[in-house]
C-alpha cells in the first residue's frame, strides 16, 4: 500500500469518463472492511451520480464548482445510533466523547476508500466545507447522523505534484511529548 499512500493526491479536475459501478463497489468494500471500536462499523455511505443531486451537494459544500467535474460523490456519514441508543442531535459542536469515537472510526473507513481509489487509478478529493444542517437537509440525513465528508470520485484530469511533507523526526515523540 505504500505506493498508493505516496501517490494519493486530492483531485479537483476530472475527465467526463463515467466511473464503472464495479469500481464504486470496490471503493465501498474497502471502506466496509476498515476497523472500528467494538466492531460497531458506524459508517454509512450515500453514492450520488445524478447531476441534480450533485449540484445540491456542491451548493451545500461552499459552492465549489470544481466538484461538478466529478461524476460521482460518495458522502461519508457516521451513524451515531450504532453506540448511542438515546435520541441525540449531532452538530458541529457536539461534546460527547462517544460521538468523537464514531466520527474517528468513520474517518478511518473513508481513508481506506481514498487509498483504494488510488489503487484503481481513480481520483478523489475529501470535501468538508459544509455545515451539518446544510448537507443533511439536502440529502435527507437524520439529525442523529454526522456527515464526515463528501468524496468526489472520477478519473483525474490533472496530475498535481506531491506536496511537501514534514520529516519523520519532526512529528515523532517517544515515550512522552
Amino acid at each position: 500500500m505504500i505506493k498508493e499512500i505516496v501517490n494519493r493526491r486530492s483531485i479537483r479536475k476530472y475527465t467526463d469518463r463515467p466511473v464503472e459501478d464495479d469500481k464504486i463497489t470496490e471503493l465501498l468494500e474497502s471502506a466496509r472492511l476498515a476497523p472500528s471500536g467494538n466492531n460497531t462499523q458506524p459508517w454509512r455511505y450515500i453514492v450520488i451520480k445524478s447531476q441534480e443531486a450533485r449540484q445540491k451537494v456542491m451548493e451545500a459544500s461552499g459552492h465549489q464548482a470544481w466538484m461538478l467535474s466529478a461524476p460521482v460523490f460518495i458522502v461519508s456519514v457516521a451513524d451515531v445510533k450504532c453506540r448511542i441508543k438515546e435520541d441525540i442531535v449531532i452538530n458541529d459542536c457536539s461534546p460527547e466523547d462517544e460521538v468523537k469515537r464514531i466520527i474517528r472510526d468513520t474517518a478511518i473507513s473513508t481513508g481506506y476508500m481514498l487509498l483504494q481509489a488510488t489503487n484503481l487509478d481513480l481520483g478523489v478529493c475529501w470535501v468538508a466545507e459544509f455545515t451539518q444542517d446544510e448537507i443533511r437537509s439536502v440529502l435527507g440525513i437524520p439529525e442523529d447522523k454526522y456527515v464526515v465528508g463528501v468524496i468526489t470520485v472520477g478519473y483525474p484530469d490533472e496530475a498535481p505534484k506531491a506536496r511537501s511533507r514534514k520529516e519523520l523526526k519532526d512529528i515523532i515523540h517517544y515515550e512522552h511529548w
